[in-house]
């Protein structure tokens, strides 16, 4: 399936079933979003890198209008609905400013293996942990897919696009985990090393070595 989308591109990885606050403020961004609203249409988020624009983004649609200004800038909510590749870009539109793109839909398999999944969850909390913040995951760890805890575990922009490339959650599950396996030891070493700063100049106590 292949149709046209007006597109929207940010420096940021929007993935499916995930909410997006967005700030519009640029004229033609303004009338994109104007035109969602009223055609009750989504438009694409394709991702873009070193000020270049990738092939692949999300389709989002528009859940809500939290404010809209008096310059016509807006407040707006957003949720992803599926990833598209663009095959064509299109940027002139008669009447219109922004651009837009010919996309299709690659088959997206959103099973994974639940017992991998736990092993992620379990790894994101010892992260958050050990970096002590704060981060909330769903309130159902039952339906947590890898989508869900992408942003939460201190990936690049590179890696983010990466794990959209996916077309498989379960391969997605596999690439957080080695991810997080690969962080972990990392930020744990980072741990121990400033607990060793802290103690710098505080008084020790350490038994002797004995001498035989």
């Amino acid at each position: 399936m292949t149709n046209f989308i007006p597109i929207f591109p940010l420096s940021i990885v929007v993935y499916p079933h995930e909410h997006l606050n967005l700030h519009i403020f640029e004229p033609k961004y303004k009338q994109l979003i104007n035109d969602c609203i009223i055609q009750k249409k989504p438009f694409g988020i394709p991702v873009v890198i070193n000020d270049k624009m990738n092939e692949l983004g999300t389709l989002v649609e528009i859940t809500d209008i939290s404010k809209t200004y008096d310059n016509g800038e807006m407040d707006i909510k957003t949720k992803g609905l599926q990833v598209f590749r663009i095959l064509e870009v299109v940027n002139e539109i008669p009447e219109k400013i922004y651009s837009g793109a010919i996309v299709s839909y690659p088959r997206n398999n959103e099973h994974g293996k639940k017992v991998i999944m736990d092993k992620v969850i379990a790894a994101a909390r010892q992260l958050h942990k050990l970096l002590d913040v704060k981060k909330h995951l769903g309130t159902n760890e039952e339906e947590l897919c890898s989508y869900d805890i992408a942003h939460t575990v201190g990936m690049t922009i590179e890696e983010e696009y990466e794990l959209l490339s996916f077309m498989n959650e379960l391969h997605r599950q596999e690439y957080l985990k080695r991810h997080l396996a690969k962080v972990l030891p990392v930020v744990a070493e980072m741990e121990l090393l400033k607990e060793k700063i802290k103690m710098n100049g505080h008084f020790k106590n350490i038994s002797g070595f004995k001498i035989s």
